[in-house]
């Protein structure tokens, strides 16, 4: 009898432990929580000109090295393939939506549509900032690995 509830016990133990890393484990890896009082943030949709002009007015202010980026989405606009990234350091919170023209480092995550990648961050995430009176683009250039 001493036996049977030593090992009942022990089971409840093991599960209990089991269940406090799975749960552990999903809140690290997850992004701080943010929240932007940026009115044009707010307002506009991440793909828009008028949100991707005050981000880049917004980068100006930042020191890069404060910034992380967090996958949010892989998507298609116009025949164009995008990857949504969410941004935040330094005061910034926001949602970069960033233009791929070529996938170096990240076939993977395009052949999965960024299933699996969703939430991953992305350090030293570079790209290139390209505006006219007509558009303004984020496009990919590299990063340097991401973090799960």
């Amino acid at each position: 009898m001493l036996k049977i509830k030593l090992y009942i016990h022990l089971k409840k133990l093991i599960v209990s432990v089991i269940l406090g890393s799975s749960i552990l484990g999903l809140i690290s890896c997850d992004r701080p929580h943010c929240k932007t009082e940026n009115i044009i943030f707010t307002a506009h949709p991440p793909e828009s000109k008028v949100y991707k002009d005050e981000l880049v007015r917004q980068l100006k202010t930042v020191d890069p090295s404060q910034l992380s980026y967090w996958l949010q989405k892989y998507e298609i606009h116009d025949e164009k393939e995008a990857l949504s990234f969410y941004i935040q350091g330094g005061g910034l919170c926001a949602v970069l939506y960033l233009t791929m023209n070529h996938w170096e480092k990240l076939e993977l995550l395009r052949a999965k549509k960024g299933i699996s990648y969703r939430g991953a961050e992305f350090t030293n995430l570079k790209f290139e900032i390209v505006t006219d009176s007509l558009s303004t683009e984020f496009i990919y250039k590299t990063f340097d690995r991401t973090v799960d």
